[in-house]
């Protein structure tokens, strides 16, 4: 049980709770409800692009690394195409200089042609490296666009294309920022071993004056109901044809999350999953196949990847592939087994709070879901989950005409 409390400063920035006085540390986590979703579509890769940025300095603080590390602490970020979150764990004794670069930073952010020039090179070269010079690096840049049609999702948080970071100019990063980073679009959460008596009192002295402005409205389009299999070969210098099933879920929010979850690590989480024992241990089809789901907070995707064998051709994985899924639908999982996979899902969440950044980021995300206290609740929704509701999840998500289905070729030609 991760206990919390929860409250808002007048400029609307939600503040979380979350005191733990086994350890000398405390994190001071701050989530931006801003991702890739947020991003026109001609300017794609600015969320991730920010989330650099905002290790540039400030107005006040040209090194934002320099002043934390001489604090004795670290930090990192990570973007999604839902969320941007930062996070800083430093010693308890140490929590204003965390709390004084991170109010800094939201209120003040240095905006110079020399940080936007560097962090945009950075931004660039990741791009290069990760997804363009990679075996199977591309795969999201093609699978996204792909399997959606209208929703922002359909390009990946890199960006839809290196040109948009190239050509991102400071009045583009300038308004990114005022409509983004205000703390009514934030939550902070303080995790670990902070004086409680005085806690409050050093969140509103860093915090309470910053301007909280709007929170801004999202108006993302809808993605259409898929009704056809939509399929693409893409060929590449890569060591083995490779595969992506792509089939259309229900949001995080959804029953859907929690269903697909348990039926993606039945299929393909490990060697003695379904997908594995039938088509790598029996029919040898394939040297390695995995399941499982995106979690996005809009509709997600169930994804089934893997790599073929040597000398074996699409046609016969895919039509293998179908008879598993047709045999899922009809007869669904073991009990034993569907228990068996609760178990280990709660013992690795329960494992997963024992870590205070963990802990801290869950809140955060379970706050921007709409209740921190989900983080608590989740154990109880995996429990109720029915071998009848894996059969109708399959039947209803794992059918032909909501799946798109990129094939990554040996290129040969």
């Amino acid at each position: 049980m991760v206990s919390f409390e929860r409250y808002k400063l007048k400029n609307g920035l939600t503040v979380l709770l979350h005191h733990d006085k086994t350890t000398p540390m405390v994190v001071v986590n701050t989530l931006y409800d801003v991702g890739a979703r947020d991003e026109n579509e001609n300017k794609t890769g600015f969320a991730h692009l920010f989330e650099h940025l905002m290790f540039g300095g400030s107005v006040n603080i040209s090194d934002f690394d320099k002043e934390l590390q001489k604090a004795g602490g670290e930090s990192n970020a990570f973007t999604s195409n839902d969320v941007t979150n930062y996070y800083d764990i430093v010693p308890a004794q140490n929590i204003e200089t965390a709390l004084w670069l991170e109010s800094d930073r939201m209120l003040s952010l240095a905006f110079t042609d020399k940080s936007l020039e560097v962090q945009r090179n950075v931004v660039i070269e990741e791009f290069k490296q990760r997804y363009l010079n990679q075996p199977y690096g591309d795969v999201w840049l093609e699978l996204r666009p792909l399997a959606y049609e209208k929703h922002p999702y359909k390009w990946a948080t890199i960006g839809k294309d290196i040109a948009h970071i190239e050509n991102a100019n400071m009045e583009d990063v300038k308004s990114f920022f005022k409509k983004y980073y205000r703390p009514a679009n934030a939550i902070l959460c303080i995790a670990g071993n902070y004086d409680e008596s005085r806690i409050k009192s050093i969140i509103e002295k860093y915090y309470g004056s910053i301007p909280g402005g709007l929170r801004p409205s999202r108006l993302n389009p809808a993605e259409p109901k898929q009704n056809s299999f939509k399929t693409k070969t893409i060929y590449r210098d890569v060591p083995s044809n490779a595969f992506y099933y792509a089939f259309k879920m229900g949001p995080r929010k959804s029953s859907d999350y929690y269903i697909g979850d348990i039926m993606s690590d039945a299929m393909g989480k490990d060697n003695s999953s379904i997908l594995n024992i039938a088509l790598k241990k029996e029919l040898e089809l394939v040297t390695e196949i995995n399941a499982f789901i995106t979690g996005s907070l809009d509709d997600g995707l169930f994804i089934i990847s893997g790599k073929l064998a040597d000398g074996v051709d699409f046609n016969d994985l895919d039509k293998a592939l179908w008879e598993q899924l047709d045999e899922i639908k009809r007869i669904g999982i073991d009990n034993d087994k569907l228990e068996s996979l609760k178990n280990k899902i709660n013992t690795a969440k329960a494992f997963q709070e024992q870590g205070l950044l963990n802990r801290s980021i869950n809140l955060s995300f379970f706050e921007l879901l709409g209740d921190a206290n989900g983080v608590n609740e989740e154990g109880f929704i995996y429990q109720k989950i029915s071998c009848n509701d894996l059969i109708l999840f399959a039947s209803d998500v794992l059918i032909r005409n909501n799946c798109s289905l990129l094939k990554v070729a040996i290129n040969d030609r």
